[in-house]
């Protein structure tokens, strides 16, 4: 056989058929095969180009299917019904240095075949030399450290609230009094980015001279991540408006704009950008469909995103919290070994001070970004008693003291935790 670059992806698999007939059928469909061998389909073309099953890891069968499958209702299949672990390598040269194409081989038509009633993309590895052929973050958490002036220690972010409805003025204000009270980062949410009320060519300028004047007080530049969340020439404009403006970074909703408008954004603007990814629930929540974040962020790596959010522990949202650490420790993972393409994880969804300890227990570092939007703009001492708090709650998490014995000394902690903490009857 003839030996070449391959990427490995790594699915779950369920099937009341044979899990080895399968993996076969997925192997021939995402390469040089159908269902049937067809005219031209030579034994030299299939040992050059088709997909190889590398591994079966056969797991305990399930009681019913996870996903309806019309096919297999009209052949009159029942169960049992199969689950197995399955990994597949993949020719790098039918693919080429191309990251839409890169996706659809190893997910695409997989997520629709007839045999299978449930599959998901867990992981995907990539060999050296084909990571080389995509972007690397432009900054990176290094990058991020030094534009903030944070040597050390987690970044203290937060998210503008209301996400919708404030005028530039407005959002401008808020701004200046984040930027007053501590702050390292500020990010747009995900559902705000070129309103009517405060459309960017207003809402850039206005929240830029906040930021460069508190630069000017204070020596300290606070980064914002600005949602150009837009059709791709618009990113690129909204981009340069950032760059001019002396902004530092901008943000995208990664599902919604694609892999080839990231990448162009990408290699059009130095700027920071912060990943987002909105929408991975709908990808990623049923356990037999969709795509694990360890393949997710890998795609998205090759896109060149220098942030990536990872939601948070002990948050609001529905995801538990080994996936989170998982998703963190994927983040600051290099895709392969000596890559310098680590990007930092951005942790958000319900985060105050007293998710801190749990934060540093899991990830053990802190090259993270820790963004808190309720948990510093409705703490009752106002947004800097709430990024005062989040900070005492760091120190005293490094330092391996308990937050109630911190907060003794810590009147902005202590508040926190009598706000934000569980209520005794």
């Amino acid at each position: 056989m003839t030996h070449c670059e391959r990427l490995h992806a790594t699915y779950l698999i369920e099937t009341p058929l044979e899990p080895a007939q399968v993996a076969e059928v997925m192997a021939g469909e995402q390469s040089c095969g159908t269902f049937t061998r067809v005219q031209g389909e030579t034994d030299e073309l299939r040992d050059r180009a088709r997909a190889t099953v590398e591994h079966i890891e056969l797991l305990p069968d399930a009681d019913a299917p996870s996903l309806p499958n019309a096919w297999l209702t009209r052949q009159g299949r029942g169960g049992p019904w199969r689950r197995a672990r399955v990994r597949i390598a993949f020719p790098s040269a039918n693919i080429g240095a191309n990251l839409p194409t890169l996706a659809a081989t190893v997910s695409g038509n997989l997520y629709d075949l007839g045999e299978v009633t449930g599959l998901r993309l867990e992981s995907l590895q990539l060999p050296a030399a084909y990571r080389t052929r995509f972007d690397l973050p432009r900054v990176g958490m290094a990058g991020t450290r030094e534009r903030t002036g944070v040597r050390k220690g987690a970044l203290v972010g937060t998210i503008i609230k209301p996400n919708v409805g404030f005028s530039a003025e407005q959002t401008a204000e808020l701004v200046t009094r984040l930027c007053a009270a501590g702050v390292d980062f500020i990010k747009d949410d995900e559902v705000c980015a070129d309103p009517e009320h405060a459309p960017l060519a207003q809402r850039v300028p206005a929240v830029m001279a906040a930021v460069r004047a508190h630069e000017q007080r204070t020596g300290k530049h606070v980064m914002v991540a600005f949602n150009i969340t837009d059709e791709t020439d618009a990113m690129r404009r909204h981009a340069d408006l950032v760059e001019r403006e002396g902004g530092s970074c901008v943000m995208a909703s990664l599902n919604w704009c694609g892999y080839s408008a990231v990448q162009t954004l990408r290699r059009h603007t130095p700027l920071t950008l912060h990943g987002h990814r909105n929408g991975f629930g709908a990808l990623s929540r049923h356990p037999l469909l969709g795509i694990g974040f360890q393949a997710y962020q890998t795609l998205w790596r090759l896109a060149g995103v220098d942030h990536m959010h990872v939601h948070g522990l002990q948050g609001k949202f529905s995801q538990p919290d080994e996936e989170v650490e998982e998703s963190a420790r994927d983040c600051l993972a290099p895709l392969t070994d000596g890559a310098d393409d680590a990007v930092m994880p951005a942790f958000s969804s319900g985060q105050w001070a007293g998710t801190v300890p749990a934060t540093w227990s899991a990830t053990g570092t802190d090259d993270l970004l820790f963004m808190s939007g309720g948990g510093i703009l409705a703490h009752p001492g106002g947004p800097e008693a709430g990024v005062a708090s989040i900070r005492q709650a760091w120190a005293s998490a490094l330092a391996g003291r308990p937050l109630a014995d911190s907060a003794r000394e810590a009147p902005e902690l202590a508040a926190a935790l009598a706000f934000f903490g569980p209520k005794t009857k």
